[in-house]
């Protein structure tokens, strides 16, 4: 496949390979050893028992050469029956759960013309197929954990049709509307499709802050009291808002509550088994005290957060305090970008470090389910950003003005190191004075260039990255090709469709926490520190028009496909925009009590504190935003609760017609085995003849190539023989080279 970029910005343009996905549920991506022969020994048994698990729960399967050292395993259902079998059985969970106002009828084919399986649905039902415990009816397979250690990735392929009418349909308007939203929600689930609809929902309420916030710094100039309390006013409005649109989409896209049904985690693990006393099931137990004092470890871990990078903010700022303030020595223009070098250097390493510890904690919580798991390794995670995003500002704000003179004495451990590393007898120093504008220089970086620079490195870098990195392997393989490599013969029908899915197989993974935790941050910025450059809002509206085009092509041409998971809300996100809402109207009352009175003395501090006025400013601001809080939430849910009290009468009304008539009574599980092997299945015991084969060639002689790519390899057993075959080439070239 050519660059997939150009594919997408080029007018009528037809790229080989992404016409079809041949009737591709999932690719699993089975990396090989290349060095130990106990390890392809390993590998190839745990092969053998992926292809007898997928066989064994339904699926077809087809294997192909991935690259130099890895295998493609092509699955699909085969068998409809078996389909229609998961979409009934999951629908009565979710109707018992409340997720649905209504069961699904019995007659199951005028049932699903009436509600037909979307992409999404399908592709959910089939992946949780894969991946659930053989105990609960599935493949029980799981990436890169135990036996399973060399499957890579679980992906689905994506549909280049419908990613190219996407790019193409949002890069010409300014507004997502709700089928645009519908959409994205049947190609990839509602969990991505909740955070594209709050990144509109945002951007659509940023426009009163940009306007406003325009006006303002026209007007009313920074540290504004009004301007303070309308910004305030503007986050409670959001967040309240917000908390409703998502109620009214989750009933609307038929998930709410859908939170209630919990996957679990293969990786947790119980101590005992035991009765449940109200319901009587048996449930795996863990003992909560262990999770409680596994749980307190937060604390010195957010206690190691802000002295690591606390620590290294603040000295990063103080050396660049010295330099840009106090140095006048030798090499100064070259000095002042060193403060901005360590951080480079540090700042990832220390915070990849913490973030691998956090993941390491939130395992040793040992969750039974993916979405306590996910939830608080989110918790851990907004701490680590609080501090790298908003330190900074938070130590010039209220350190750096206030006390600066107090503090500057400290650094004359600066001042002896730079005078002893320079021959000159005159002081290489000046005395020093605050600089006024260094707050409002602060947040413009944080609000302007940081949001370049991250849409620089979250879309441009890796996407060139990656054809760099490309092209490096070409050279590399031309280089050191000694005329034994693995060559990859593939059918010319499926030739190109093949190099299409090894391109995929390499992406990196979506994970829309990312993103989340983008749009997070920069509500952070607009309700603590707005209130210093009233601007921001202008600068985050033109950013999010950007941000949404970046995400969709990042999802369409830079990740693999996600899996298409429900949600009914942003999860532990919603916590973090309130935690930050109600400091926001903190933090702006004590810039707003620090800095607007305007009557700076001569050394550039601000005029007399009253510590006990600066307290009762705080205080009032924080009871003034409850009692607002609490006004704009009544009212907003009231526009609402006719719609939700319809939904309650809609669902009691029919269940409790139902349940006497469809609890029970369904026969829907019954053996598929037989319908489940798939065309061109060969058992076993079958003999294949002669005339056997000249039959299939005069029937497949009539076959497209997406019907003929399911019947080249005839069952699990060929399937095996076939892989195996190819980890004997991979292992003969690898040997060879070596």
């Amino acid at each position: 496949m050519a660059d997939p970029l150009s594919f997408y910005l080029e007018d009528d343009k037809t790229e080989p390979g992404t016409k079809s996905n041949f009737d591709v549920d999932y690719v699993i991506h089975y990396k090989l050893p290349t060095t130990s022969v106990k390890e392809k020994e390993e590998a190839e048994a745990a092969f053998i028992q992926l292809i007898n698990a997928l066989s064994a729960v339904g699926f077809a399967t087809e294997v192909r050469p991935g690259g130099k050292s890895s295998l493609l395993v092509f699955t699909k259902i085969a068998s409809e029956k078996l389909l229609t079998s998961q979409v009934y059985r999951y629908r009565i969970q979710d109707w018992l759960f409340g997720v649905r106002t209504s069961a699904p009828k019995q007659d199951l084919s005028k049932y699903l013309e009436e509600e037909p399986v979307s992409e999404a649905e399908r592709l959910r039902l089939t992946y949780l197929l894969i991946t659930k415990s053989k105990n609960e009816g599935g493949a029980g397979i799981t990436a890169k954990v135990g036996k399973w250690r060399y499957v890579d990735s679980i992906f689905p392929l994506h549909d280049h049709a419908f990613n190219r009418r996407w790019i193409k349909a949002w890069s010409s308007k300014y507004f997502l509307d709700e089928e645009d939203l519908n959409r994205i929600r049947d190609k990839f689930g509602e969990r991505v499709a909740f955070y594209f609809a709050f990144l509109q929902s945002y951007f659509t309420f940023l426009l009163f802050p940009a306007a406003f916030g325009f006006a303002a710094w026209l007007i009313l100039g920074k540290f504004s009291w009004f301007y303070a309390v309308v910004n305030s006013l503007w986050s409670v409005v959001f967040f309240e808002h917000w908390k409703t649109k998502e109620v009214d989409l989750a009933v609307r896209w038929g998930v709410r509550g859908v939170s209630r049904i919990q996957h679990p985690r293969p990786q947790f693990q119980f101590e005992r088994e035991a009765q449940d006393p109200i319901t009587g099931e048996i449930v795996r137990v863990y003992s909560p005290f262990k999770r409680l004092s596994r749980q307190l470890l937060q604390i010195p871990f957010a206690l190691a957060c802000v002295v690591v990078l606390g620590g290294l903010i603040a000295g990063c700022f103080s050396i660049e305090v010295f330099i840009t303030e106090i140095y006048t020595g030798p090499f100064k223009q070259y000095l002042t970008f060193l403060p901005t070098v360590l951080l480079t250097v540090f700042m990832p390493t220390f915070s990849g470090l913490l973030t691998n510890l956090a993941e390491r904690l939130t395992k040793a919580e040992n969750y039974e389910t993916h979405d306590a798991h996910q939830a608080s390794f989110i918790e851990k995670i907004f701490v680590l950003n609080f501090i790298t995003s908003y330190l900074p500002i938070f130590l010039t704000a209220f350190v750096y003005v206030p006390f600066g003179k107090l503090l500057v004495p400290y650094l004359d451990v600066f001042k002896v190191t730079a005078q002893s590393f320079t021959t000159m007898e005159k002081p290489v120093t000046k005395s020093w004075e605050i600089n006024p504008d260094r707050l409002t220089a602060q947040v413009i970086y944080f609000t302007v260039t940081a949001q370049i620079v991250n849409f620089l490195t979250e879309v441009i870098v890796p996407y060139a990255k990656r054809k760099v990195f490309k092209k490096v392997q070409e050279v590399q393989s031309e280089f050191t090709g000694n005329g034994h490599e693995l060559q990859i013969k593939d059918h010319p029908d499926e030739a190109d469709f093949l190099k299409r899915v090894r391109n995929e197989a390499e992406l990196d993974k979506y994970d829309v926490t990312v993103d989340y935790r983008e749009m997070v941050v920069q509500f952070g910025y607009l309700s603590l520190f707005s209130v210093i450059w009233p601007l921001a809002a202008c600068s985050f509206l033109v950013n999010n028009w950007v941000e949404a085009r970046s995400d969709a092509m990042k999802i369409a041409i830079g990740s693999q496909r996600p899996v298409p998971w429900r949600a009914d809300s942003i999860g532990p996100w919603l916590n973090s925009l309130g935690f930050l809402s109600w400091l926001g109207s903190i933090t702006s009352a004590a810039l707003v009590y620090l800095f607007n009175k305007h009557d700076i003395n001569p050394d550039g501090t601000p005029w007399d504190i009253s510590g006990w006025a600066l307290l009762l400013s705080i205080l009032f601001a924080e009871h003034i935003y409850f009692a607002v809080q609490l006004v704009v939430r009544s009212l907003i849910q009231k526009l609402d609760n006719p719609g939700l009290q319809k939904e309650r009468a809609e669902r009691y009304a029919l269940r409790k017609k139902l349940l006497e008539q469809t609890f029970g009574s369904h026969g829907h599980d019954a053996d598929l085995t037989e319908e489940a092997q798939g065309p061109g299945y060969v058992s076993s015991g079958e003999r294949i003849t002669r005339e056997a084969l000249e039959e299939d060639a005069r029937v497949n002689a009539t076959k497209t190539p997406e019907q003929l790519f399911w019947l080249r390899q005839r069952g699990a057993a060929e399937t095996i023989e076939i892989g195996r075959g190819l980890m004997a080439e991979v292992a003969a070239a690898n040997q060879t080279k070596s």
